[in-house]
């Protein structure tokens, strides 16, 4: 059985889905956070995924992970198996993520999961905004 291949992976503010045609807008797309502090929370994030080349009943899960200690601080999964027909078909996932607390600066990637095996990744960078000195 086809397996997904992940066609799209973006971070953004939020994803809003169009009553009847379905259609999404990403808002505040962004692929680094800067920040003054640290430990440093961001309140809302959503990442949307777009994938083909799938076929069958499929768990999806999203998983946020600091690389430097390969820790998982957020995650989030879809309810209910996802069936997909075809592998020409494309199919659409949004996670919503909220009150996700960045401890350190330096890298993080979110990964995505079908069945508890990862077919897609994006990382970015959190960084320390320096304040300016009077």
């Amino acid at each position: 059985m086809p397996v997904p291949k992940a066609n799209a992976m973006l971070i953004c503010d939020y994803v809003l889905t169009e009553q009847g045609t379905h259609k999404k807008s990403l808002i505040g797309i962004f692929e680094n956070i800067q920040t003054a502090r640290f430990p440093c929370v961001h309140h809302s994030l959503s990442v949307y995924i777009k994938l083909t080349d799938a076929q069958g009943s499929f768990r999806f899960r999203l998983e946020l992970l600091e690389l430097k200690t390969n820790t998982i601080i957020g995650q989030n999964e879809v309810p209910k198996d996802v069936a997909i027909q075809s592998p020409l078909a494309t199919h659409e996932l949004v996670f919503h993520l909220r009150n996700i607390a960045f401890p350190n600066p330096g890298e993080y990637e979110f990964r995505i999961f079908a069945n508890n095996g990862v077919f897609g990744q994006k990382s970015f960078f959190v960084g320390s905004i320096r304040e300016k000195q009077s």
